[in-house]
């Protein structure tokens, strides 16, 4: 009887599981458009910006109240991309011209983004849209629609990256990211592309902003809380599990989405394994912090392999 029981509960729970995936599938790869942003800063450029807490709220907080002040869906998306645009070229000038860290120059530009998304949103903390009002590219009502849209954004956006970092402008960014002094060298303007370089990443963070505010029908002055984290956490899980297979630029940043994805099909798993929801900022930072840490390890115990070897060779 207690086995029947079980098992039975066991079954509610897998089919309830089941049923959250496509919204889990659908968020995640808003989300994986986000850390297409941050692979940009983070793996490209090779720099740690923090702007993006701030320019994915300003994302949401531009697309909301253009929305609701009666403007084109795709113009109000536009609109969100150059805003996001902007907050990237803030950090940009903080760090080439007034010799700021990056990482200080990103929490500067977060700071002031607080204070620039609650005069967008007209004072308020949060501004609300919905499908039945508006018509939104994506919403949390219609689901299979959200996946193949997000997914549609998702190709369009990797496609346009991977022909834009094949250019000479593109080589020229990516080379400033891998050895600046080299670059240099070479003549070229490593500030310049290290500003063109954040405007591109926080336009995509503003755009993924965007479309998770008509996702969950709201903009929040905070919505961009922690962004930074969720998109390491999609980067990196994407690269630990498919780096190996994934060689092709477009490939890798096809890997963040799909490392967004599993993300928050965990997320989902451990909401319904019973974890409480204020943790989890916690349980992100943890996954990161694992994911992170394999490949050290993982290079750390070849290595050691390699002097056994060695070592056994010469004896």
């Amino acid at each position: 009887m207690l086995t029947a029981f079980y098992t039975y509960g066991g079954f509610l729970f897998m089919m309830s599981f089941l049923s959250a995936l496509p919204g889990a599938a659908a968020q995640g790869i808003i989300w994986g458009i986000m850390a297409i942003g941050v692979y940009i800063t983070f793996r490209v450029l090779d720099i740690a910006d923090l702007t993006v807490d701030g320019s994915f709220g300003t994302g949401g907080a531009v697309l909301v109240m253009c929305t609701i002040s009666g403007m084109n869906i795709y113009l109000a998306m536009v609109l969100a991309f150059l805003a996001g645009c902007l907050a990237g070229l803030a950090t940009g000038i903080f760090h080439t011209v007034l010799g700021i860290p990056a990482i200080l120059s990103g929490i500067l530009t977060q700071l002031a983004l607080y204070s620039i998304n609650l005069r967008i949103l007209g004072g308020k903390a949060n501004q609300t849209i919905s499908a039945r009002n508006y018509n939104l590219i994506v919403s949390l009502g219609e689901i299979n629609k959200s996946l193949i849209v997000g997914l549609a954004f998702a190709v369009v956006i990797i496609a346009i990256l991977y022909w834009f970092f094949g250019t000479e402008l593109g080589h020229s960014i990516r080379a400033t990211g891998n050895n600046q002094a080299m670059a240099r060298a070479n003549g070229i303007n490593t500030n310049v592309n290290k500003i063109i370089g954040l405007v591109l990443s926080n336009g995509l963070v503003a755009v993924s902003g965007a479309l998770l505010s008509q996702y969950q029908g709201f903009a929040d002055v905070n919505m961009g809380r922690g962004a930074i984290v969720i998109g390491l956490a999609a980067v990196i899980i994407g690269e630990v599990l498919l780096g190996k297979i994934f060689k092709n630029f477009a490939l890798r940043l096809f890997a963040c989405v799909v490392g967004g994805v599993i993300y928050y099909i965990v997320i989902t798993l451990v909401l319904r394994l019973g974890l409480n929801a204020n943790d989890l900022k916690l349980f992100s930072a943890l996954v990161v912090a694992v994911f992170l840490g394999v490949p050290y390890w993982k290079n750390k115990i070849a290595a050691k392999n390699v002097k056994r070897t060695g070592g056994a060779e010469n004896a």
